[in-house]
């Protein structure tokens, strides 16, 4: 198919947005939001006030909607910036806490590891049989074979000064509690997927879960979190993709108010709460948690007939009563 969108002027893209019936009450702030961050990204933070139509059935017998070009009654363009400056300051707020995380997590298991041989990540009678042949497509690797690819690549990109000095002093490969520090977060979620059971429960109870399964599946939604601000990409009420498990009713009692609720499963609250769970247990008298409660709650007016909320980002009723516990 031909691509038919013509190249228009900052201007021409004000006066697209007004034809449709956005207002405008600052043009010249429009303007300057519309070069400096862009027409695109920006759309992402509009699209909520977009009119919705029906149209037809899906194989369920469920009715589907389709955006229109049109924005509901009283949307604004100060809404779209606003909602845009608020997911902004979220991914900026999570990426602090992602990096404690990651931090901690490299401790641990470079400590745990590392305890039994220098080089344990490179040898495959570490990890679990079962985790560390599984293989995808048509790949002829398995997974650990790819892990070592990957960790080799990590560490041979490295410009870190400690990466230069042990391998003068050393020899080509890092012991594991080099290596961690040239790894990324996925790398190190990927490498704890492969680690034998109790290895992997070792770690979670130390984070107060008691089922490992559950604590693999936070950190790789955890990755999907982190690569979400790091990319910069629209965060408070995208469809999380890589989704997290909850353990058993009654285990962790804040996870119970996402227990048989889909819909929040799917937003991005949960992701931030296990981040707030798990910086509490690596520092338990952080205030991350406080200050990024104090930034939810500041979630921006909106001027819209169609009213957004904490709960589009899958904020459970009464989240507060246990967030600042």
């Amino acid at each position: 198919m031909a691509y038919d969108r013509p190249w228009k002027s900052f201007e021409e893209q004000a006066a697209l947005l007004q034809s449709r019936g956005m207002e405008v009450a600052d043009e010249a702030a429009a303007l300057e939001y519309l070069e400096r961050v862009g027409y695109y990204r920006l759309s992402a933070y509009w699209y909520p006030f977009r009119v919705f139509e029906m149209m037809n059935h899906d194989r369920h017998g469920r009715p589907t909607t389709q955006a229109t070009d049109r924005f509901v009654p009283g949307s604004q363009f100060v809404d779209s910036v606003r909602l845009y400056l608020f997911d902004k300051a979220l991914r900026l707020r999570l990426t602090d806490a992602l990096e404690r995380i990651e931090i901690a997590l490299r401790v641990d298991i470079a400590h745990l590891l590392g305890e039994r041989d220098a080089f344990a990540h490179l040898h495959r009678d570490t990890f679990h049989p079962s985790f560390a042949r599984k293989k995808f497509g048509r790949d002829p690797r398995d997974s650990f074979e790819k892990w070592q690819v990957r960790c080799l690549d990590m560490e041979r990109r490295s410009k870190e000064d400690f990466v230069k000095h042990y391998r003068q002093k050393h020899g080509p490969r890092l012991p594991i509690w080099v290596a961690v520090e040239t790894w990324d977060f996925g790398t190190l979620s990927q490498l704890l997927a492969m680690m034998k059971v109790p290895d992997q429960r070792r770690i979670a109870n130390k984070y107060g879960v008691p089922e490992w399964e559950v604590f693999q599946s936070w950190l790789r939604s955890l990755n999907y979190l982190r690569n979400v601000c790091a990319h910069h990409s629209r965060l408070w009420n995208r469809n999380v993709i890589d989704q997290p498990k909850l353990p058993e009713l009654g285990t962790l009692p804040w996870c119970d108010d996402f227990h048989d609720q889909p819909q929040l499963i799917a937003r991005p609250f949960l992701l931030l709460s296990i981040a707030r769970h798990m910086t509490k247990v690596i520092c338990p008298d952080t205030g991350w948690h406080l200050r990024l409660q104090k930034h939810l709650t500041a979630f921006p007016v909106l001027h819209a007939q169609r009213q957004l909320s904490l709960e589009d980002m899958g904020a459970p009723p009464g989240w507060e009563r246990w967030w600042s516990s």
